[in-house]
């Protein structure tokens, strides 16, 4: 017998536009609600609301109140659970680039190239790290904004270039880079 999960939805008014959280009830979960992805409008492979999904905005209260410190720059870490399903999880390759992203401090930046070293790649590995960052359905919480190219551009944000800065400037670490697509 499989156990049916509602897929539950909200959207937050943020500094990057309206947010589509999306989880799962889940009894360990601070709020009893793991996250499954978060997006921002216009993102490249974010979610969009399905059919059979239930809005429920009191099902993310402690997601929300986390998003909303974090946005006032006075959460530098989250304490949000991630919902084990197959968007969540990954492949080993990414959930090895999702783990090193975590691993970013806030307010500090890193380069493809050092996440493709810190988890073993290969260094011809630059693109494949870029793309698993792509990959990731947890835009903010799982900062992949905190990665940026050798040359110091804001490249490859599936939020696109602004918002990755928006993110840095949050957390005070905006270069004066340039924007750009190579990582």
């Amino acid at each position: 017998m499989t156990l049916s999960t509602t897929t539950l939805y909200t959207t937050l008014g943020s500094p990057l536009g309206e947010l589509l959280l999306v989880g799962e009830e889940s009894p360990t979960a601070p709020g009893g609600t793991a996250l499954v992805s978060l997006s921002v409008p216009d993102q490249k492979g974010g979610a969009t609301v399905r059919d059979g999904w239930r809005n429920a905005p009191e099902a993310f209260t402690e997601i929300v109140r986390q998003l909303r410190a974090y946005f006032d720059g006075t959460l530098h870490h989250f304490t949000i659970e991630f919902a084990d399903s197959a968007s969540t999880r990954g492949t080993d390759f990414q959930q090895r680039v999702w783990k090193a992203l975590e691993a970013i401090p806030y307010g500090t930046t890193t380069t493809y190239g050092r996440i493709a070293t810190d988890i073993g790649a290969a260094p011809g590995a630059v693109r494949a790290v870029g793309t698993a960052i792509g990959a990731n359905p947890l835009l903010v919480v799982r900062p992949c904004h905190r990665v940026i190219a050798a040359n110091g551009s804001l490249s490859g944000y599936a939020g696109g270039p602004e918002r990755k800065r928006q993110l840095l400037g949050i957390e005070g670490s905006a270069p004066g880079g340039r924007t750009g697509d190579t990582p």
